[in-house]
């Protein structure tokens, strides 16, 4: 291992005492399998890459409003995507379809925990060789860095601890399990390092902002790198750094339409929160609102750190700088009160701002994209072919670079496979079995057959979401966004049924895809295909499919 030394004088607050590194990969690394013919000819210098990972953080409920530094240096300067979705609602699973580039029925991370293989030994050993990072640096010659919040089960000793570290990485500076603040372990390459609770060297936020400054300083000059930056913000506990603490004292969550109603023709569990929510429900989500915020402070801090290091170094303007999360969050909708998990748009649209070469400033973009297409741009930006890989998603390149004549999806999956065992909460005996996350006044955020999966189209006439629970009524719910935004209407017992029949095989479908076919043109393409006989049986009812248990 080769140790780097910190720069001369007083150490960075929240900096380590040296920068690890991996042995570099074996150079059968044949670059040119990255690089085009004419650029490796003329010896083109591939672009850096940095992804920058929020975690729980919103976009429908105002989530970027306190980044300002961060909208400026990143969004003003490049392109935001105003319909950018997650595949699933909770961190494990978004997170490795990030890093894989496919949808939880191809990675088979379906919860948080090891047993819904979240960091398993099986992870390790089936889905990391081929993720994005990987083959930057096995066949692109990267560079790979790696701060933060991996996965939520990382460091778990039944996975191999905390000396596991994961193919591809040069630098790995990981968090033990899940988001703190404060009183964490992280690996260093391996190694276990305690942190305490003294802001001026623990807080998390800082203390990544400055490794990966460090990185910036120490890495070499002669070859591209990918930065990936996971923060812990907006995530619970929320715990602002001390400049931070008294801010938006007069913010409270959104009063927005589908605050602390009545989930009406919504799934068991929806209908099962209690309306009007309590006063002191209420006043515990607007204080975790604020504090969200508050969190998200410093996160702007390190954006403008990262980007002013890059402007001095002389490499911005060869950098893309992604900005994202890894799904949203919901802060009193239809009266439950601060979680993820459901279908509905606060909790599965996310953030996406994206600045870099070829990329013009104050660009917004409708085009719609998930975060399976995260790993398909970089290794488009790194000159991969694609055709190579297993995955899901696509490069969204060409509309950073602004393709005129693009076909582009017009739909996306999303599915989720609900937590809860099947047996009565004792706490809640009123409630059917089944049910998790439940807050002290028997509002249940989560139960086992909330395992849903939906097409959420977008297109010039459609702005559509259709989706199947995986339950003993088999319940179907469909919203029209383009007249109700906010999801109140379910008008599943309304739609033309020649439609529905269309998006439930459409849903078929997506859910057994793989690869190239997970990119077949959907209901509202042009190409789309549609064969009737795939849909009824022989007393003539719309077929739906039931799940796997294990999607």
């Amino acid at each position: 291992m080769r140790l780097l030394p910190l720069a001369l004088g007083v150490p960075r607050r929240g900096s380590p005492r040296h920068l690890p590194y991996c042995s570099p990969a074996p150079l059968l690394l044949l670059l040119g399998g990255c690089l085009g013919v004419s650029a490796a000819a003329a010896g083109s210098r591939r672009p850096n890459v940095v992804l920058l990972l929020a975690d729980d953080q919103d976009e429908v409920l105002g989530g970027m409003t306190p980044l300002k530094k961060t909208k400026a240096l990143i969004g003003e300067m490049g392109m935001t995507f105003s319909s950018a979705y997650v595949p699933s609602a909770l961190c494990c699973p978004s997170r490795a379809s990030i890093l894989t580039g496919k949808y939880p029925h191809n990675h088979h991370v379906v919860n948080n925990t090891l047993e819904g293989n979240c960091s398993s030994k099986s992870w390790q050993k089936i889905q990391e060789p081929d993720t994005f990072p990987a083959i930057l640096r096995s066949m692109c010659g990267y560079q790979t860095f790696f701060a933060g919040k991996y996965l939520n089960e990382y460091g778990a000793p039944d996975a191999g601890g905390l000396a596991h570290v994961p193919l591809g990485w040069s630098y790995w500076y990981a968090l033990e399990k899940n988001s703190k603040y404060y009183n964490y372990t992280l690996s260093i390459n391996g190694k276990a390092r305690k942190h305490g609770e003294n802001y001026s060297v623990d807080y998390l936020t800082d203390v990544l902002a400055n490794v990966s400054l460090d990185f910036l300083d120490y890495k070499s000059n002669s070859e591209p790198f990918f930065m990936m930056i996971s923060t812990p913000a907006p995530h619970s506990p929320w715990t602002a750094a001390p400049q931070y603490q008294n801010t938006f004292q007069n913010v409270f969550a959104p009063r927005n339409k589908n605050f602390n109603i009545h989930g009406t023709n919504k799934h068991w569990l929806i209908r099962q929160a209690k309306t009007p929510m309590t006063n002191s429900s209420i006043q515990f989500l607007d204080n975790a609102f604020r504090k969200r915020w508050q969190t998200l402070l410093s996160v702007d801090d390190l954006v403008e750190k990262l980007v002013k290091r890059l402007e001095f170094s002389g490499e911005l303007n060869d950098t893309y700088i992604f900005y994202t999360s890894d799904n949203g969050y919901h802060t009193g909708q239809f009266s439950l009160p601060i979680d993820k998990r459901q279908l509905y748009e606060f909790d599965i649209k996310v953030p996406l701002l994206v600045r870099g070469p070829g990329i013009k400033p104050n660009q917004t973009s409708k085009m719609l994209v998930a975060n399976i297409d995260l790993g398909p741009t970089i290794l488009d930006i790194a000159g991969y072919n694609l055709n190579k890989t297993q995955m899901d998603g696509m490069s969204f390149l060409p509309i950073l670079k602004g393709a005129s004549n693009l076909t582009w999806r017009s739909d996306v999956l999303v599915e989720y496979q609900g937590e809860g065992r099947n047996v009565t909460d004792p706490t809640c005996p009123s409630l059917s079995p089944g049910v998790s996350q439940c807050f002290p006044d028997c509002v249940c955020e989560d139960a086992y057959n909330n395992t849903y999966a939906c097409v959420r189209t977008m297109s010039e006439m459609w702005n559509l979401q259709y989706c199947e629970f995986d339950d003993q009524e088999v319940f179907v719910e469909v919203y029209n966004l383009t007249a109700d935004p906010h999801q109140i209407n379910n008008i599943a017992k309304s739609i033309d049924p020649e439609l529905l029949g269309k998006m439930n095989y459409r849903l078929m479908m997506l859910q057994s895809c793989s690869g190239p076919t997970c990119r077949t043109p959907g209901v509202f393409d042009p190409g789309y295909r549609f064969d009737p006989r795939l849909m009824f049986n022989n007393h003539g009812s719309v077929r739906t499919r039931r799940f796997s248990k294990h999607l």
